[in-house]
């Protein structure tokens, strides 16, 4: 069994679709009038690879637990690599993709999924990222762990958007509410763990080599560690 986040046809009702439709669309509209002010030379191609790499990454199922599997969704990895806004459209562009050319989500779900997966993982994210690094020093260390805090919560995150579309709208499923939100919330903590790791490595990889190209470090070298940059002063 799949636990993963794209929901399909017929699990929210239309009323509740149109409503996460047009939140996606202004959300959506709103990262594209923003990511042109903010595109250059270096996000154009990176976004164009980002994109690729969370499409295929998406379509990697692994292993949770019995009968429990999940995939990336992407959006802290974005995040940390394009920005807030690129990083929405970006992963839009994925769900699109997926929605029309694999039936991978419902196309009438297509604004929940939108606003889960693209736009709540990408917030979610950037508030985490934020934080960790004012709080953490901007070492392998510190990168990592803020990063792979960004990509447990925004799972987490978008668990919760989801519960709150199916509160609002759900069909009936033949178990409870609460059953439903203790199973969804069990699944993706550890799911939520998995996306962490992933979008840790592959950020850490990057800025290790190339931290011009990982948009959260605006730039910035990574700092080496303290006890390898102090020398002692002889008198």
């Amino acid at each position: 069994m799949e636990l993963a986040l794209h929901i399909p046809n017929g699990i929210i009702n239309i009323p509740t679709s149109a409503i996460f439709g047009v939140i996606a669309l202004i959300a959506v509209g709103f990262s594209l009038y923003k990511a042109r002010q903010d595109l250059d030379q270096r996000l154009v191609p990176m976004a164009g690879l980002a994109c690729a790499f969370i499409f295929a990454a998406q379509m990697i199922m692994f292993p949770i637990a019995a009968g429990v599997a999940g995939h990336l969704l992407g959006g802290a990895l974005a995040l940390v690599l394009l920005g807030p806004w690129l990083a929405i459209v970006c992963v839009t562009v994925v769900l699109v993709i997926q929605g029309l050319m694999f039936a991978d989500g419902g196309l009438t779900a297509l604004g929940l999924n939108i606003t889960n997966i693209a736009v709540l993982t990408a917030l979610s994210a950037a508030l985490v990222v934020a934080v960790g690094l004012k709080i953490l020093p901007r070492t392998k260390v510190g990168v990592t762990v803020s990063v792979f805090l960004a990509g447990f919560v925004s799972v987490l995150v978008s668990v919760l958007g989801f519960l709150v579309q199916f509160a609002m709208g759900g069909e009936p499923l033949g178990q409870s509410f609460s059953a439903l939100t203790g199973a969804m919330l069990g699944s993706h903590v550890l799911i939520g763990i998995g996306e962490g790791l992933i979008s840790a490595f592959v950020v850490i990889t990057v800025a290790a080599t190339r931290p011009d190209l990982v948009w959260a470090l605006k730039g910035r070298q990574l700092n080496t560690d303290d006890a390898k940059e102090r020398t002692p002063q002889n008198a």
